[in-house]
């Protein structure tokens, strides 16, 4: 079986890893980067941390507009495939390189009239937020896909509401994978302006919505003004938003450059709490055991809600400092349900490839 494996973001590194090694040892992978993440320290550095080949293909996209990004990708998808013709390629999460290579691969053919399958980790994912790009990036991948590789029973919900059930998979969070693996590495790891903290929360915040409006940012930057120190690495793109001066956050914040991996796998596993836009963190804020506060209006992932150990706190001024001073949300000795699966997604998402492939030749 030969799969091309299209990444571009942080994230989709790490959820690949796990996939990635088993995969290697019996088939070939072709793996691509589209280049969406490029800042050395989101991008480049993360390939030998998590240990993983670095990529085979590089189309180096950059920044620019989701249309413009987008049009690049698939651009530069199109001549790969055809290079490589693979059997199947295999895409993850939300992203703009997840939209372009479902694309490409939805419209691809090979000289001998046959398709390469498509299979998409991550599936079934839904905020209900369509004015999300990534929520209309998630939709489109998993309509076009051969396999949706569910992680969660209330994805496979989802993909049956939508008519996509014959063609859904629950394997597991492939995620559960990946943290385990970092958790076991990350104790030596701990930044140094962790150090000495008996209480800290550990912010994240880059999505569009948050960052790219100033008075959004700014509202956000007044709940951040709390009894505790916040640690934040920053973001590039909201990097270049505390660059501009227009927004100042309170003296109890200490940003960082952004982590490597095992770096914020330690941050976040040694927090008071998590605060965060990223539909990752908040997993990652729940295998860790550690309460979490989502700065947005919804999130993907209901299931840490429903658990009680993921507040997402909306609009609502002093939804951060209101989570922080409500001790049974505050409270870890209560119940954590494995919702994640048993961190061997890995092993089922290879199998259903095997099997998926297996069709496709016979049909």
């Amino acid at each position: 079986m030969r799969v091309l494996t299209v990444v571009g973001a942080r994230p989709q590194f790490i959820k690949a890893a796990p996939i990635s090694r088993i995969l290697r040892g019996a088939h070939t992978e072709i793996l691509v980067h589209t280049g969406q993440h490029y800042d050395e320290a989101m991008s480049a550095t993360i390939f030998h941390e998590i240990e993983m080949p670095a990529p085979d293909v590089n189309l180096a996209v950059g920044s620019g507009s989701h249309g413009a990004m987008t049009a690049e990708m698939l651009r530069g998808l199109e001549p790969v495939i055809e290079e490589h013709r693979p059997d199947g390629v295999l895409v993850y999460g939300d992203t703009n390189s997840t939209l372009a290579a479902a694309l490409v691969a939805a419209k691809a053919s090979h000289p001998d009239g046959s398709r390469p399958w498509l299979a998409h980790v991550e599936a079934g994912l839904r905020s209900f937020n369509r004015r999300m790009p990534e929520e209309r990036n998630r939709i489109v991948a998993d309509h076009l896909a051969d396999l949706c590789l569910a992680p969660t029973d209330a994805a496979m919900g989802n993909l049956g509401h939508e008519g996509l059930g014959d063609r859904a998979e629950l394997v597991g969070d492939v995620m559960a994978d990946a943290y385990r693996w970092a958790a076991s590495r990350s104790a030596e790891h701990l930044p140094e302006v962790a150090g000495g903290l008996a209480r800290y929360v550990l912010l994240t915040l880059h999505r569009a919505e948050n960052v790219d409006d100033h008075s959004t940012f700014a509202r956000l930057a007044a709940e951040l003004r709390i009894g505790l120190p916040v640690i934040f690495p920053v973001h590039p793109r909201t990097r270049a938003l505390l660059a501009s001066g227009t927004v100042t956050l309170p003296d109890n914040v200490v940003t960082t450059d952004p982590v490597g991996y095992l770096e914020m796998v330690a941050l976040e596993t040694s927090a008071f709490a998590i605060a965060t836009d990223s539909g990752g963190v908040q997993k990652e804020a729940y295998l860790a055991g550690v309460p979490c506060i989502t700065l947005r209006t919804e999130t993907e992932w209901v299931e840490t809600v429903s658990a009680g150990w993921n507040r997402v706190t909306g609009l609502e001024p002093g939804g951060l400092a209101a989570a922080l001073a409500d001790v049974t949300f505050m409270n870890r000795d209560r119940p954590r349900p494995q919702l994640f699966g048993d961190g061997r997604a890995a092993e089922r998402i290879v199998a259903s490839l095997e099997r998926l492939d297996a069709r496709v030749r016979a049909s």
